[in-house]
């Protein structure tokens, strides 16, 4: 089974348009803009050499007043909300270094952080999930999986749900790691490197397949309950036929939306599996959404406001096409969302203009913000840690 990464993705298409990839990124020049207010930065730390150029899901976490973030290498750290001094600091690898310049083979964490009944959970490249105190950092329990941990694992229904890069979800226990259940999807020879995270709702699991479907599961024994198709593959060549649900699906009263790539965006009755309304957006970057809208980043980076109860769009923002943006996050009364160089935007929800921009001089964002009360928490691939005041 053969994975695409999001930059061979962006290869992939500038040969099939014929495009200079290098001659694109010449061109590429952000808006000018006249910041409406500053970002206020209120602390920062480093978490060793972050996730570099790595393909990574790991989301910090928020529990309370503190923040729970990884790097790719094998440390977990708690760090305090307020300031960000660490609270505690573990090293999950089987044999962590001793010594300051020793090294050890990466752990590769790879997905996560999930936080749910007094733990930590993360998973990696190396096909284990770890559970963690929530309090102390002390390491519960690890176990292997039957494939790459490269999504963030669901709590819900006293279970801890986690998918796989072999194409199996596995229900565990959270304090043995014991399996209670597998389910098994069909996969695609051509699929993006990434899963879906899966939703835990009303006693089902919610599951973006790389075949384009949204699947429930019944949470307790992991029975079908039913499979939405959110888009179905067309063209000649398999590239073109890429249609994979790696989003995690929202969930909004009746209805649940996810989106696939070189598909639609759709909204999905949650009882019946029936399609509500369907419209043509890809995209592989996680979906953000309050009481009246939902937000949208596609595969080229063209950020999208829709109404949530029609699909109806309300306004579009192509400047930051070809950024390499992360999912939005809405923050207030703004979608904020960060690219590859390093740039955190700040866009109007209800417009779409961009008002706001700070350089964070790193080696960019490769995940959406994370909201904690009044503050984003902010994580770039070298490894800086920041949290920013939301504006008024």
């Amino acid at each position: 089974m053969k994975k695409l990464t999001a930059a061979t993705l962006a290869l992939c298409i500038a040969t099939l348009t014929g495009c200079s990839s290098s001659d694109d990124e010449e061109e590429l020049v952000l808006p000018e803009i006249v910041n409406q207010f500053e970002t206020d930065v209120v602390w920062q730390e480093s978490i060793g050499d972050g996730v570099q150029h790595y393909f990574s899901r790991l989301t910090p976490a928020i529990h309370n007043d503190v923040v729970y973030v990884a790097n790719r290498e094998g440390e977990v750290e708690a760090l305090s909300l307020e300031n960000g001094d660490t609270l505690w600091q573990t090293d999950v690898r089987e044999n962590p270094a001793f010594w300051p310049w020793e090294t050890t083979e990466s752990a590769k964490l790879s997905g996560g952080i999930l936080q749910a009944y007094g733990k930590i959970f993360v998973g990696s490249e190396h096909g284990y999930l770890t559970a963690l105190d929530r309090e102390t950092g002390e390491i519960v329990w690890r176990k292997t999986m039957p494939g790459e941990v490269l999504a963030k694992p669901a709590a819900g229904d006293g279970l801890i749900f986690v998918n796989l890069g072999s194409g199996k979800l596995l229900a565990v226990h959270p304090d043995t790691g014991e399996e209670r259940w597998r389910f098994e999807q069909e996969v695609p020879p051509l699929t993006l490197r990434g899963q879906s995270s899966p939703t835990v709702a009303n006693g089902g699991v919610l599951l973006g397949l790389e075949t384009g479907k949204l699947s429930v599961l019944i949470s307790e024994n992991g029975y079908s309950a039913w499979n939405a198709e959110i888009a179905s593959p067309k063209g000649a060549s398999e590239f073109e036929r890429l249609v994979d649900v790696d989003t995690q699906a929202l969930i909004s009263g009746p209805y649940a939306y996810a989106i696939a790539y070189n598909g639609n965006l759709a909204a999905v009755d949650i009882r019946s599996g029936n399609v509500v309304w369907k419209r043509e957006y890809s995209s592989y970057r996680d979906l953000s959404m309050d009481s009246q809208s939902i937000y949208v980043v596609d595969s080229d980076g063209v950020i999208y406001g829709l109404d949530k109860t029609s699909g109806i769009e309300r306004w579009s923002q192509p400047a930051l096409r070809g950024w390499y943006l992360t999912g939005p996050t809405v923050a207030g009364k703004y979608l904020a969302l960060g690219d590859q160089e390093g740039n955190l935007h700040w866009l109007d929800k209800e417009t779409g203009e961009l008002v706001s921009r700070e350089d964070f001089d790193s080696s960019g964002f490769f995940i959406e913000p994370v909201v904690a009360g009044d503050k984003l928490i902010l994580y770039t691939r070298d490894g800086e840690v920041s949290a920013v005041k939301i504006p008024n």
